[in-house]
């Protein structure tokens, strides 16, 4: 799949057959997330394979929006660490665009895919580092359900040229 056609297409996919992912599929998805822009190139960011089914469902309790985590066989925690970010903060950006680029591979590959908002939700960051046991200087961004799509979404079209401003508003 051309890099474009990629961009354009991804959907968000919420329903998931049982196969597996594989292992090899999951280390390219982190390989993909670990190329992504840091700020001052300090790749803050951590990342939980969970593939535990009551892990997964764990998760949907407190999270109100993560219902299709029952159904997806595994997931990838990001998390941002603030020890080794280089600037205050960028931890949101760095881990963002490593979530991205997860979605992005996901996609190439042929999986299904959904970004699940952990941060800046108290009760989401709670849970989850109750959950993970995540060490006080990390804090939990997101969570990436995958898995082989059980839905087909039409790509929509996005572009909308009231919101692009030259120079100035």
């Amino acid at each position: 799949m051309e890099l474009m056609e990629g961009i354009l297409t991804r959907k968000s996919i919420r329903k998931f057959t049982d196969k597996p992912v594989s292992d090899d599929d999951l280390t390219d998805l982190l390989k993909a997330a670990m190329q992504a822009p840091s700020a001052g190139n300090k790749q803050p960011w951590h990342f939980i394979i969970i593939n535990e089914r009551k892990t997964l469902d764990a998760i949907t309790e407190f999270h109100d929006y993560s219902k299709m985590l029952k159904e997806s066989p595994v997931a990838i925690l990001v998390c941002g660490d603030f020890e080794t970010e280089k600037y205050c903060g960028y931890w949101v950006q760095d881990c963002s665009a490593a979530t991205q680029n997860i979605l992005l591979a996901a996609h190439a590959k042929g999986l299904g895919a959904v970004w699940l908002g952990i941060y800046p939700k108290q009760d989401r960051i709670d849970g989850i580092k109750k959950i993970f046991d995540l060490p006080s200087n990390v804090y939990p961004l997101a969570v990436i359900a995958l898995g082989h799509p059980n839905e087909t979404k039409e790509p929509s079209n996005r572009f909308n040229k009231e919101k692009i401003h030259q120079n100035k508003w």
